[in-house]
């Protein structure tokens, strides 16, 4: 099974996640970039307001790709203590990074939002939508940061993931969704037929599209 793109694995995902249509408690938080053309599309047909979650990784300064911890939006920081601890990470090298990764977390919502307000999540259910889970660490930075921000319940929903990757989330949020779980992933682009990169003006039209679309709900 491969989606032709972005938009029918969004397609797909919503028969998954009708239980949720039209109740005025649900709002759909998106992963940019690559998330965000299918949560507009499960956003739509549930009928629920629709929002970004930014999340910015923390990355080793000798070892960018290795993260010892995750900012996200709402100026959550969540730190990986196994890494800094077993690298000997001072909190000034931490502080250093968490700046420079702050100011992107922020000039990409503010370029994103074009000055909406971000919406509540306190007592709210989230669903929290990417384009698919590969090693799921970036989704899983984004739960622990929705979480200090006291949400009713978190539902991860994606199109594909691994069969190990998605089992492991079961125990991570309230409700699993993944509308289609290969043994082996390797990559998500695989499973789709265009995968192109979605451009920020891309993300910019849909989030205006659904402010104008779709139901609002409690801002900030």
């Amino acid at each position: 099974m491969r989606f032709r793109n972005r938009e029918e694995a969004g397609q797909v995902l919503v028969n998954k996640l009708m239980v949720y249509a039209n109740r005025t408690d649900v709002l759909v938080l998106a992963l940019p970039r690559g998330g965000v053309p299918v949560a507009f599309e499960v956003a739509q047909a549930l009928n629920a307001p629709l929002d970004i979650f930014m999340v910015r990784k923390l990355g080793l300064p000798s070892h960018k790709e290795l993260a010892m911890g995750a900012l996200a939006s709402g100026n959550i920081r969540v730190l990986n203590d196994d890494v800094v601890n077993q690298f000997h990470i001072s909190e000034e090298v931490i502080d250093a990074v968490a700046a420079q990764e702050q100011r992107e977390l922020e000039r990409r919502e503010q370029l994103y939002r074009d000055h909406r307000r971000a919406f509540s999540v306190k007592d709210r259910t989230i669903i929290l939508i990417d384009d698919g889970l590969a090693t799921g660490s970036t989704m899983r930075a984004a739960v622990s940061a929705l979480r200090l921000q006291n949400p009713a319940a978190i539902v991860v929903a994606v199109p594909v993931a691994a069969l190990a990757v998605c089992e492991g989330f079961k125990s991570e949020v309230d409700e699993i969704i993944c509308a289609y779980t290969p043994e082996q992933l390797y990559a998500v682009g695989m499973w789709y037929e265009d995968f192109s990169q979605t451009t920020d003006n891309e993300v910019r039209n849909l989030l205006a599209r659904a402010a104008t679309e779709t139901p609002t709900a409690s801002a900030l």
